[in-house]
């Protein structure tokens, strides 16, 4: 697999106008991206002004922390406006303090929005223990997750392949792992695929691709 088909090609910046993200999307398809990621708001106008392109949508993010409901309609909403894919964060704290039934209601809420859409769960790696993070995997694999992926990149912190091959190890060959958070050129995303990463998610994509 070409390394710029592995790519979520990114913005999700706050500022971001709709000339920006017209510009990610031209981007992407000159370059051969898998897709584009962007906030929810931008999926309609993605798909009005390109058919083809695949768009993947972020929901309860960057935090986490909205209730299950606002995530599941956020999702289902994205969905209908366009969206083929969906990278849901986690209610962080709920999982630190082991109140793993409300995080593992919270991914299947959002699994059931998309149906047979790709969910994607970021665990915010950065903020886990080993421990942590295995059982976010773990939560996402029962939930019927299709991808566990590191970071929102909003956090103190990225990808790390130390964690992308805990993540791998830990949920095994079927379920996709997305690398994503600070990977800034070829070297890196190559060291996340190297440890078990199948997708990437990425702003500085053409860089990677040099």
């Amino acid at each position: 697999m070409k390394l710029n088909r592995l790519i979520d090609h990114t913005n999700l910046k706050p500022e971001a106008t709709k000339e920006d993200i017209k510009n990610l999307v031209d981007e992407a398809m000159a370059n051969d991206f898998y897709s584009v990621c962007v906030n929810t708001s931008f999926v309609k106008f993605i798909k009005d002004y390109n058919k083809d392109i695949k768009i993947a949508a972020v929901v309860g993010f960057p935090l986490g922390a909205m209730s299950t409901k606002a995530k599941a309609f956020e999702a289902k909403t994205a969905i209908e406006d366009g969206a083929s894919e969906i990278d849901m964060v986690i209610e962080i704290g709920r999982l630190k303090e082991k109140d793993y039934d409300y995080v593992l209601n919270d991914i299947k809420a959002c699994k059931e929005a998309c149906g047979e859409n790709v969910l994607k769960v970021i665990i915010e790696t950065c903020l886990l223990t080993d421990e942590e993070k295995i059982k976010a995997c773990e939560l996402a694999v029962k939930a019927g997750a299709d991808f566990v992926k590191t970071s929102t990149g909003f956090s103190t912190g990225g990808a790390k392949a130390s964690d992308i091959s805990l993540m791998r190890k830990t949920v095994g060959e079927n379920i996709g792992v997305k690398a994503s958070g600070g990977i800034h050129n070829k070297k890196e995303a190559m060291e996340m695929v190297e440890a078990g990463a199948n997708r990437i998610g990425a702003s500085k994509s053409i860089e990677i691709c040099k």
